[in-house]
């Protein structure tokens, strides 16, 4: 069990379900709003990925951790085969709305901006309640998270923007 009776395995998912979902997520909307200005195209492609991939990540996670549990004969691993897929689900799922629910909300021509801003604000704060939870510094937490994640969604919107059609 991990400290305050957080399966370490759970949290994992979250995390990863979390932040997965804020860097694909932003990739996806902006990339698509940036070669369409249809704003239900935009919401649409949206939605889509994060219901594809909140159901793949779930049942991936289900039978990754599954492949542990055969693997190990000595009974080490406690987790709940259910609880992570369920987890990893909706982490990737709430995590994925926000940087769409700008596109919903605003008008298209600024919906890009601020689901970037969005998922760069939703990284530091999931790097800083991970820090809280797992007890090191909140403030490089937050800035660890914020740098991989942002240096990956900035690669994302480069390589959207290089191959543009």
């Amino acid at each position: 069990m991990f400290k305050k009776g957080l399966h370490e395995d759970y949290l994992r998912s979250i995390i990863f379900g979390f932040q997965d979902a804020l860097v694909s997520t932003t990739g996806v909307v902006v990339g698509v709003a940036t070669g369409t200005s249809d704003k239900n195209i935009v919401i649409l492609a949206g939605v889509v990925t994060i219901v594809v991939e909140a159901l793949s990540m779930g049942v991936g996670q289900y039978m990754s951790e599954k492949s542990v549990h055969q693997l190990d004969k000595t009974g080490r691993h406690t987790d709940n085969l259910f609880i992570v897929g369920i987890l990893m689900f909706l982490s990737y799922f709430l995590g994925g709305l926000i940087p769409l629910a700008p596109v919903i909300t605003m008008p298209i021509a600024l919906s890009s901006t601020f689901s970037i801003l969005f998922a760069l604000v939703g990284l530091l704060v999931l790097g800083f309640v991970k820090a809280k939870i797992v007890k090191v510094d909140p403030f490089k937490s937050a800035f660890e998270m914020f740098l991989l994640g942002g240096v990956t969604t900035a690669i994302g919107l480069i390589v959207g923007h290089i191959l543009k059609v």
